[in-house]
């Protein structure tokens, strides 16, 4: 879908609240900046429904095997590239799992490439690369909600049975594209005309947030407010790993730490393991059984 003229768009007018700006001085801009951001998580918040949607349609398509994956261009690719990234050590979930695409592949990662968002077939490329199925989520991220790559994966998506879900900062666009669900924070204009890396990108990173946090709470990968499937992959992470196995059990340092090393570094497995008074081989099975939550195994 193409638009010659954008100007009618919220995210490319002008913002009246930050009108002459280059006379301002620092502190006045962070102001009028920090004073606009705080419209962001209301706007977020507005769209609650949707993305419960959402997560539903995840966790549905995830307890199928199924596959979450984002994409988008430029700020919004990015964006969602950095959510999929951080679900490995945080949840313990495989890399394929959750997936970011971004147009112009790895290099738009760290260099501009905004002219690769122009052909929605490279979208649909991209799609038909990960070999995307109807047990699949496809969530295309466009503050404009017209990124014709964005678009293009949209379309081939739904053609082939998965699951679709926009994400736009744009009230003009969003019944423009036919997704299962569309989630759409109104942020209005920003603080520097049409840059919506400012308060379309936060709100962007908070709705991917609640995605995936949400989804994943949904799986079991978290008991209570505790990120028990964590992966200890650095010593900030094997600290953590002990202190909710001490939390959980109510073992010492040492003890948790022995724990641990005989669950192989898993914390649901040492948390089973205590409680059961099993063997590692068991508490997994246990778990298994329990459709991977720990609620069900320990209780």
């Amino acid at each position: 879908m193409k638009m010659k003229n954008r100007s009618k768009l919220a995210t490319e007018q002008r913002n009246p609240r930050s009108r002459g700006l280059d006379a301002l001085s620092s502190l006045e801009i962070v102001d009028i900046i920090n004073a606009e951001d705080a419209l962001v998580a209301q706007a977020v918040g507005k769209q609650r429904k949707a993305i419960a949607a959402a997560v539903d349609l995840i966790t549905e398509r995830f307890a199928r095997g199924g596959r979450l994956f984002y994409v988008g261009a430029g700020t919004s690719g990015r964006l969602g590239v950095l959510d999929a990234s951080e679900c490995p050590p945080t949840f313990g979930s495989p890399p394929s799992m959750v997936q970011g695409i971004i147009a112009g592949g790895r290099r738009a990662l760290v260099r501009s490439a905004e002219g690769a968002e122009d052909h929605a077939s490279d979208g649909r490329d991209a799609v038909n690369a990960k070999k995307i199925t109807k047990r699949d989520t496809v969530v295309g991220i466009a503050a404009c909600g017209l990124t014709p790559y964005v678009l293009g994966a949209l379309k081939r998506a739904k053609s082939i049975g998965a699951a679709t879900i926009m994400l736009a900062c744009n009230p003009e666009t969003a019944s423009l594209v036919s997704v299962d669900v569309t989630i759409n924070p109104v942020v209005g204009p920003e603080v520097v005309a049409g840059s919506t890396r400012m308060k379309a990108g936060t709100a962007t990173k908070l709705v991917l947030n609640t995605l995936t946090t949400a989804s994943m709470i949904r799986m079991g990968k978290v008991y209570d407010n505790l990120m028990v499937d964590l992966r200890a992959s650095c010593d900030k992470l094997r600290d953590r790993s002990e202190r909710i196995v001490m939390e959980l059990t109510g073992l010492t340092r040492r003890q948790s730490a022995k724990l641990l090393t005989d669950a192989r570094g898993g914390v649901k497995l040492a948390v089973v393991m205590h409680f059961r008074q099993t063997t590692r081989t068991r508490a997994a099975r246990i778990l298994k059984e329990s459709n991977n939550s720990l609620r069900q195994a320990i209780e």
